[in-house]
């Protein structure tokens, strides 16, 4: 069976506390995009079932969740699933992503469970799903996974009152506040690791590229009532401005920010958005303000430009970490398919022996290109290891909260604005000479028509690889792990590189295109490609 229930981060859908069967909450899930308890209660069921796919020892699962209005009841219902087949729960509570990663490790957890949608609306709510080494599932653990998931759905089983009640309730609940300082003690570790590294902004603080006060945006997720005041012991005056929202990812968070987005100082002020709404003008190049999203993984930075503001993306936000800790020896650096197709010739050049490695969509896969075989990364200090989407979602090295000279991969939007701030004295934001880049989507797409190697994906490749052959380009096809039916197609001339993908977007219904050129390109040339293959696919999947 290849079909899973599991899209690019985990389980996500609209949540119901209507009661239905098993089968029907299945059906509801892959057709409506809707999440019922009783789906959670069976998920738990079957990842209790297939433990012995992933490593460790021992049959405890930590479980930690976002605020959102139906959490409490997916969790309860989660943990019920996951103590019916033999498990034993630990709740840490409210938390972000990374927490609940770190959480695992200190527990010496079989496996962890984040009950989040990320930077999806707060109607939604989902799943993430860790190992014992703090790393997300597997497409091949999720598809069993799934075939568990089904197969019990269709078995009948029944569990009385009284047990449903005393196996809904973990073996061990954490104190309230246990999340918030645990993540702090363990940033506070890293704040280390990331100055022996990068340096510090001291003098950026001082000559005011970083604002005072520099604003912050946790998109009202856990961050918000202790990282400001984190920063702001550490140098670094901040205030957090998504207090106010109503909500998770309510008009706040990175969520709804691109990697390319600008505004002038007028669209700014006037903008429902508490970021934005909140930001004052500054001088050419200031920091002036940060957004990480829902869950706490990812992060994106907002600069001042001569008209307004910017966002400083993911990929911008790595050229500045590796030019800062140049100095230290080669990196072991990976970006996604949607990067700056510049990014890792700038990467590569300040050490002949820095490997750069190119990923599927989905920050799962940049920990698959970094981390080491048999999981944990043994180091005396913090490895060079650097993994980015542009979307801000950043991959490094952390080291095991319980053991020294361990090291897990992790993304954590609080980390990741950690080590940037502390970049800024050590590099120049003007070094990156980026490339040029544009996406689109199909929305509403029928998915199952693009599929690899039918002939709607040969006709669409066969046209895309002549037009570039008719501009110089001599261009190939491409296959990634992870990426089933992608076609990207990369291509070299005289004057710079191209990629042209197109993939099946794994949590909307929607087919995404991008186009990238290095910036010795004009995208004047081939725009016209973008807009023609957009016509053809909008007709075709629609």
């Amino acid at each position: 069976m290849t079909f899973s229930y599991f899209g690019t981060d985990g389980i996500r859908g609209e949540t119901s506390l209507e009661h239905v069967d098993e089968e029907d909450a299945i059906l509801a899930l892959t057709e409506n995009r809707t999440l019922h308890l009783s789906l959670m209660r069976v998920l738990g069921e079957a990842l209790s079932h297939v433990q012995s796919l992933f490593p460790g020892q021992g049959h405890t699962v930590v479980v930690g969740w976002d605020d959102r209005p139906h959490n409490e009841a997916i969790v309860e219902a989660l943990t019920l699933g996951l103590q019916l087949s033999g498990s034993e729960v630990i709740h840490i509570g409210l938390c972000a992503t990374p927490t609940l990663h770190a959480a695992v490790l200190h527990n010496n957890a079989r496996m962890g469970c984040m009950i989040t949608a990320s930077h999806n609306p707060v109607s939604d709510s989902g799943i993430k799903v860790f190992d014992a080494h703090g790393f997300k599932t597997t497409p091949e653990q999720e598809q069993e996974i799934s075939r568990t998931l089904s197969a019990l759905a269709s078995e009948e089983r029944e569990v009385n009152l009284d047990e449903q009640k005393r196996l809904s309730e973990p073996a061990l609940r954490m104190n309230e506040d246990w999340a918030q300082t645990f993540h702090q003690a363990w940033l506070e570790g890293r704040w280390g690791d990331f100055e022996s590294v990068f340096g510090g902004c001291q003098t950026s603080v001082q000559n005011g590229r970083i604002a005072t006060p520099f604003l912050l945006d946790c998109a009202h997720g856990s961050g918000a009532s202790w990282l400001s005041d984190f920063l702001t012991k550490r140098g670094i005056e901040t205030r957090e401005v998504s207090g106010s929202a109503l909500a998770l990812n309510a008009n706040c968070g990175a969520g709804d920010f691109s990697p390319t987005q600008t505004w002038t100082v007028e669209e700014a002020a006037s903008s429902p958005h508490a970021l934005l709404s909140h930001l004052k003008p500054a001088p050419l190049g200031t920091l002036v303000g940060a957004a990480l999203d829902g869950d706490g993984d990812r992060c994106l930075l907002i600069e001042s430009t001569e008209v307004g503001y910017k966002v400083v993306d993911g990929d911008a936000m790595a050229a500045m970490l590796v030019e800062a800790g140049q100095q230290h020896g080669p990196w072991r650096f990976a970006a996604s398919i949607e990067s700056d197709v510049a990014l890792t010739g700038f990467v590569s050049q300040f050490h002949p022996d820095t490997l750069c490695l190119e990923t599927a969509v989905g920050d799962r896969w940049l920990s698959v290109g970094l981390r080491h075989p048999d999981g944990l990364i043994i180091s005396d200090s913090m490895p060079l290891r650097l993994g980015v989407e542009d979307s801000g979602h950043l991959v490094m090295p952390a080291s095991h909260p319980g053991r020294g000279g361990d090291w897990s991969l992790v993304g954590d939007g609080a980390a990741s604005l950690c080590a940037f701030l502390l970049a800024q004295d050590g590099s120049n934001s003007d070094s990156f000479n980026r490339g040029w880049k544009r996406r689109v989507s199909v929305k509403e797409s029928h998915r199952e028509r693009w599929q690899r190697g039918n002939e709607l994906q040969k006709t669409v490749s066969e046209k895309i690889l002549t037009v570039l052959r008719d501009s110089g380009i001599e261009a190939g096809t491409r296959t990634l792990e992870g990426e089933e039916n992608l076609l990207l197609v990369h291509g070299e001339g005289l004057e710079g590189t191209l990629s042209f993908g197109i993939r099946n977007s794994g949590t909307q219904a929607k087919t995404s295109l991008s186009l990238r050129l290095s910036p010795e390109l004009n995208s004047e040339t081939f725009l016209p490609l973008l807009e023609h293959i957009e016509r053809v696919l909008t007709e075709a999947l629609q």
